[in-house]
């Protein structure tokens, strides 16, 4: 069978921009060959949003820079060692590479030769349909036959899949992430054959770039599915310190589709593999979370005073309260995963939409209150005003300013 023919891609928004034909100009005014690749032409063939946009050219990276220069375009050598220069047109980023081949390689980083060979450089890149590249014109060339793999929707390696993967072990997690991404059907025989075999590297990678791919899986269209395969075939452990529960991980997943929710990575990661605090101090460590990221797993692990359907709105206006609108939400949605309640079920959504119907009172009293019974600074100035509050949140929030004042007095008496 004829292979497709190629499209053209010369009147897609994000090459004829002005700042891409900048950077690509700047390129061939220099007599160099440029073209973009790799993720931009791929989703700009599916007809998906282009975000970032790479290219790969003819020109060394000390070549690239004074080009840009000479276009008036500012420039940054961020990967010089392996051919990448970042050129910013306008506030926008385009990072240009040389043109390479691999000549040794370690397991994640390879030892780079410059090359001028467009095909070489394709037989360097991890997938086949990351291995297309677009003319400032809009012309594509696919030298390894991605573009067939683009319509069957099919994530094929370049060559020997385990050879690729003994290149840099992050590309057995890329492999399912873009396949839960772009893939359709069983994933490729033969890559998951040779990321199950190979799948002891993993524990080679640094937290950060497991982390990332880790989380865009989570937040893929096909993540339960490429998720529950990792856990069958024994690869997800080795990259999660707790053990996975990828049906809770579902549930979660069929809630937020039914409520038209984005997929939110961090609490599914949640979902995935919290089950108590300890859980995600080890996923902080081990995928070197942020702080903001690690308080939410502790908050979804967190059981005692979580929401509940059927406890009523009072208890969930003092969660509210409590928790605030945001980990108030994840609170809930994760209570609603673990009870196995359906995702159309009127009671949780009405639970989960609170924070649009009701806005928590302000507290009226503070530390001045206290003081002025003639309570000394120190601790007991923090305790007293906490368990006023609680009364009050306990009462729901039916107390005025005068009532709370009067039982701060009470509970300030001396005896």
């Amino acid at each position: 069978m004829a292979a497709p023919a190629l499209p053209t891609l010369g009147q897609a928004a994000w090459l004829r921009r002005a700042e891409t034909q900048a950077v690509l100009g700047a390129l061939a005014r220099r007599g160099f060959a440029a073209r973009a690749v790799g993720g931009a032409v791929r989703n700009a063939l599916l007809g998906l949003p282009v975000t970032d946009v790479d290219i790969a050219t003819t020109a060394r990276p000390e070549e690239v820079m004074a080009a840009a220069q000479a276009a008036g375009l500012a420039s940054a050598p961020t990967g010089i060692a392996h051919g990448t220069v970042t050129v910013i047109a306008n506030h926008v980023p385009y990072e240009v590479t040389t043109l390479r081949e691999d000549v040794e390689t370690h397991g994640r980083h390879a030892t780079v030769a410059f090359t001028d060979d467009w095909a070489a450089d394709a037989r360097r890149r991890d997938f086949t349909i990351n291995a297309l590249y677009c003319s400032a014109e809009g012309e594509v060339f696919d030298p390894l036959g991605g573009y067939p793999d683009l319509l069957e929707r099919r994530v094929r390696f370049i060559g020997e899949a385990a050879a690729r993967i003994r290149e840099d072990y992050l590309r057995i997690l890329r492999f399912f992430r873009l396949t839960a991404d772009y893939g359709a059907g069983p994933p490729d025989r033969a890559g998951m054959a040779a990321c199950v075999a190979e799948r002891a590297g993993l524990a080679r990678l640094s937290g950060e770039r497991v982390r990332q791919e880790l989380l865009r899986l989570l937040a893929a269209p096909r993540a339960v599915e490429l998720i529950e395969a990792m856990q069958g075939w024994g690869l997800l452990t080795l990259v999660l310190p707790a053990a996975p529960r990828p049906g809770l991980l579902a549930r979660l997943a069929a809630i937020e589709r039914e409520l038209g929710r984005a997929p939110d990575p961090i609490l599914r990661l949640a979902a995935l593999a919290v089950e108590v605090e300890e859980d995600a101090e080890r996923l902080r460590d081990r995928l070197r979370l942020s702080n903001h990221e690690h308080g939410r797993l502790c908050g979804a692990a967190s059981r005692p005073g979580a929401p509940a359907a059927d406890a009523g709105e009072r208890a969930a206006r003092a969660a509210l309260y409590r928790l605030g609108p945001d980990a108030y939400r994840d609170r809930v949605l994760i209570a609603w995963a673990r009870a196995g309640e359906p995702p159309a079920s009127r009671a949780w959504q009405r639970l989960l939409a609170l924070p649009e119907r009701w806005q928590a009172p302000r507290f009226p009293l503070g530390g001045a209150d206290v003081l002025a019974l003639g309570v000394a600074a120190g601790p007991r100035v923090g305790e007293l005003l906490r368990t006023v509050e609680d009364w009050w949140a306990a009462g729901d929030f039916a107390a005025d300013a005068e009532a709370l004042r009067a039982r701060l007095a009470h509970l300030a008496r001396p005896g």
